[in-house]
């Protein structure tokens, strides 16, 4: 498989954003499972068929996507297939005043361009965005990920106690981190939020960042652009108080949290992960301790 990810990483992300609109709809129509789930997740958030066909493809498109961002050869830069950048100004203004940022990006675009692309164009400025990575359980996937983590420009923690408090560190020295905000987290490290009108178990981890630093919070999203042209990447601050105020209870952070997500998914609903199992209950997990 690794040779095969090298291979393929070779292949123009064009012809491969192509193939994977292929796959996804291959995988679409002969797995009813992921199809119904895909639906109900979906029409229950209140978009219609023809607002969510296009994430078929997309879903299609973020897997061939990856061996490029993976294993591409180093030094190769990412930035020429960022077409446009809406709201960098302030997002750099943010970074200039030296008091920490959040860039927040849910599971929409390709969110793995995101933070490579704004790593690399801000490392030699303000030094690499900091993230966390949960290890792949499988071997050969942990290999390949690997080569992501490398990149110039993006440095990882691990998603344990000592990886959240070199977030902590990375803010409070004014650096810049990225975060998925709509995984759900293990028992003990969430709490019940609407998401689209349906109760999701919903991170604490980012409101108590915020909180507790005073870091500056701003909502990202990578979109694909039509037939293989490259990606547009959005940034604007994140509206909602309820997020960085410490008196806010976490029931109402993750809420303004859950209301952000929802305002960048109305926006590209062709590009969401609808088949992610947003509303399942968390799972136990050894790091428990990681937001207590």
């Amino acid at each position: 498989m690794t040779l095969l990810f090298r291979l393929l990483a070779r292949v123009p992300l064009r012809w491969m954003h192509a193939a994977g609109g292929w796959l996804g709809w291959l995988i679409w129509w002969t797995s009813p499972t992921y199809r119904e789930r895909f639906r109900q997740n979906a029409e229950s958030a209140g978009f219609s068929p023809a607002d969510y066909r296009p994430a078929v493809a997309a879903a299609g498109a973020m897997v061939a996507e990856l061996p490029w961002l993976w294993l591409r050869p180093q030094g190769e830069s990412l930035l020429p297939c960022i077409r446009r950048w809406e709201g960098i100004d302030v997002f750099e203004a943010a970074l200039a005043e030296r008091k920490g940022v959040i860039l927040v990006s849910p599971h929409v675009g390709s969110w793995e361009t995101l933070g490579q692309a704004v790593g690399e164009r801000f490392v030699t400025t303000y030094g690499p965005i900091t993230a966390l990575f949960r290890p792949a359980r499988k071997e050969w996937v942990a290999k390949l990920i690997a080569g992501s983590r490398d990149r110039l420009g993006l440095q990882t923690l691990p998603t344990n106690v000592g990886g959240v408090r070199g977030l902590m560190r990375t803010l409070r020295s004014g650096g810049y981190t990225g975060i998925l905000p709509d995984q759900v987290p293990p028992a003990g490290q969430g709490v019940w939020a609407p998401f689209f009108g349906r109760p999701a178990y919903t991170m604490t981890l980012l409101p108590r960042l915020a909180q507790t630093t005073g870091a500056r919070v701003f909502l990202g999203v990578c979109e694909r652009l039509p037939r293989g042209a490259g990606y547009a990447i959005h940034i604007e601050p994140f509206d909602g108080t309820a997020l960085t105020d410490p008196a806010a209870s976490p029931e109402a952070a993750a809420t303004a949290m859950n209301e952000g997500i929802e305002r960048l998914i109305r926006r590209l609903p062709g590009q969401y992960v609808w088949d992610y199992a947003r509303y399942k209950n968390p799972r136990g997990d050894a790091a428990a301790g990681v937001a207590s």
